[in-house]
């Protein structure tokens, strides 16, 4: 894996981007757009997968990405169950639930595979280099 220095060249972050903006379309149309409820929350859970993967990186210690990288995934499950919900408020097409679910599972499925890397990195963070 090469070096990353910035959370905005991570790609689970750029995946979890454009789902955030595939969730806010899905929201902006009738009547989906109506409950505003279930809008917050599905906003708030997509958006939370990325910004979490953003903290994290920030955060500068392995174990700490770790960490948000967890929260990042269970926001994505967040996600998924919200995405039923729509589903089966009609809200949604059952293509649309299929995409963004298939979406998400394959998002899940790197941030676990970025969560197994870091276990086996010997590379602690920045915070912890000695100058």
């Amino acid at each position: 894996m090469s070096t990353v220095s910035r959370f905005e060249d991570l790609e689970i972050w750029k995946i979890a981007r454009s789902i955030c903006h595939d969730i806010y379309l899905l929201t902006n149309t009738k009547p989906f757009k109506n409950d505003f409820s279930l809008v917050d929350q599905i906003k708030r859970s997509s958006g939370s997968i990325m910004d979490n993967i953003a903290e994290g990186f920030e955060r500068d210690g392995k174990k700490e990405f770790g960490q948000f990288l967890s929260f990042s995934k269970g926001s994505a499950g967040e996600t998924r169950s919200q995405l039923y919900r729509a589903f089966d408020y009609s809200y949604i097409t059952e293509d649309q639930l299929i995409e963004m679910k298939n979406k998400l599972l394959q998002l899940s499925t790197k941030i676990s595979n970025m969560m197994s890397y870091l276990k086996q990195s010997a590379f602690n963070g920045t915070k912890f280099k000695t100058t």
